[in-house]
């Protein structure tokens, strides 16, 4: 057993052990419903590493009285499933439930996840799934609507302290050995993730046969990677946080977004151009030369590069931040669309048509206009389907 990471050593065995995910396993809440009536049920565990997917699945399975089967969809293929399911067949034979956690289930493709549905259906395998990416994208429909989607949260530094305490004294550790603010700053940089939290406090008691100090923590831990991938949900989470924060005037968040973009190893083109479009869209009319601000940001930013463009970068979010907002441009945009796509052939009127040889003028066309600065025809400038149409909100 102590050959065991500290993390798998701690792991709670018990639904009574189980640090945070309260709306889960609170009184009344669905997992605790599922194991107090021992009726498990397939589901997609959807949340961030180190929240308690891998712990929930193993004691819905041992409280409810069903085998755990466990295969990971990075080193597992289809005959891998194809085992577990002729061991789920002799279970049912023998009147016995039995649960198939599949970890990292988004990377199986279609035709992996597919093989679960006949026996997700019929009974066969109970499927709990985990996974980190958003599984409206990365799970087939017909597995979801099989299987209840429960979303896990990334454990309060609070939980990770729990976590941290309980585990100095399961270990018998000294309190002198590891003082308040050693387990503070690993909860700190924990991400609130318990894997790394106690794989930090591991490293640490290596390092050192007396106190963990903070400075013993900060070398075990090194520099904390955030929670951010470019590829991945929390990428558009937080810059969808970023572009929210501007059009609410928040400048302190839209930095704070930034920062976390940046520090994550974002590419500075995207966010720049976030801004040109934002300067457009949510600026607009309000202040025209805020488009020019973010044009000027992106320029810089493809000239100058990291480490120096954050300066561009922050100076021109903290602009559009505090600058006067407007829709009128993108309301305008979208009323003249779909304008547009209701008559799409409504010819030109002839007043505003050229007319470069007499036959033409004969026609009527450019008839009545005239080649004057702010000259407004009588017939006005939309085709007669739209009639007087004003695509600009009145203030």
């Amino acid at each position: 057993m102590q050959n065991q990471p500290l993390a798998e050593r701690l792991r709670p065995q018990h639904l009574k052990d189980v640090v945070g995910q309260k709306h889960l396993v609170g009184t009344g809440k669905i997992i605790r419903q599922i194991i107090e009536q021992k009726q498990p049920t397939s589901l997609i565990l959807w949340g961030p590493p180190g929240s308690g997917k891998t712990t929930l699945a193993r004691i819905i399975a041992r409280e409810t009285e069903a085998e755990f089967m466990e295969l990971s969809a990075v080193t597992s293929g289809k005959a891998d499933v194809m085992k577990a399911v002729e061991r789920a067949e002799q279970n049912r034979r023998l009147g016995m439930k039995t649960i198939l956690f599949i970890d990292e289930i988004h990377r199986f493709n279609k035709a992996q996840q597919d093989a679960f549905l006949p026996h997700v259906e019929d009974g066969t395998i109970i499927l709990i799934g985990a996974t980190t990416e958003n599984p409206s994208f990365e799970v087939i429909t017909p597995l979801l609507s099989r299987s209840r989607v429960l979303v896990l949260e990334p454990l309060t530094r609070e939980d990770i302290i729990a976590i941290l305490t309980e585990a100095t004294k399961t270990e018998k550790l000294n309190a002198k050995r590891l003082p308040k603010e050693s387990i503070d700053l690993l909860a700190e940089v924990s991400g609130g993730d318990a894997r790394v939290a106690l794989g930090n406090l591991e490293l640490a008691l290596q390092l050192t046969k007396g106190t963990v100090t903070p400075e013993i923590v900060k070398t075990a831990a090194q520099k904390r990677v955030p929670g951010y991938d470019k590829n991945g949900e929390n990428h558009y989470n937080i810059i969808s946080a970023f572009i929210k924060s501007m059009r609410g005037s928040d400048a302190s968040a839209a930095l704070y977004y930034l920062a976390r973009m940046l520090q994550a190893g974002e590419d500075p083109k995207f966010v720049a151009r976030r801004m040109v479009i934002f300067a457009s869209e949510d600026i607009g009319l309000a202040a025209p030369a805020a488009l020019n601000l973010a044009v000027s940001t992106f320029q810089a930013v493809e000239r100058i590069g990291m480490p120096e463009c954050q300066y561009n970068l922050f100076h021109c979010a903290s602009v559009l931040a505090k600058t006067t907002k407007s829709r009128e441009v993108s309301d305008a945009m979208y009323a003249a669309q779909a304008a547009a796509k209701e008559h799409p052939d409504a010819p030109v009127p002839l007043h505003l048509r050229n007319a470069p040889t007499k036959l033409m003028g004969d026609l009527g066309y450019q008839k009545g206009y005239k080649w004057e600065a702010d000259f407004k025809h009588e017939a006005g400038f939309l085709p007669s389907e739209l009639g007087d149409a004003d695509f600009f909100t009145k203030s």
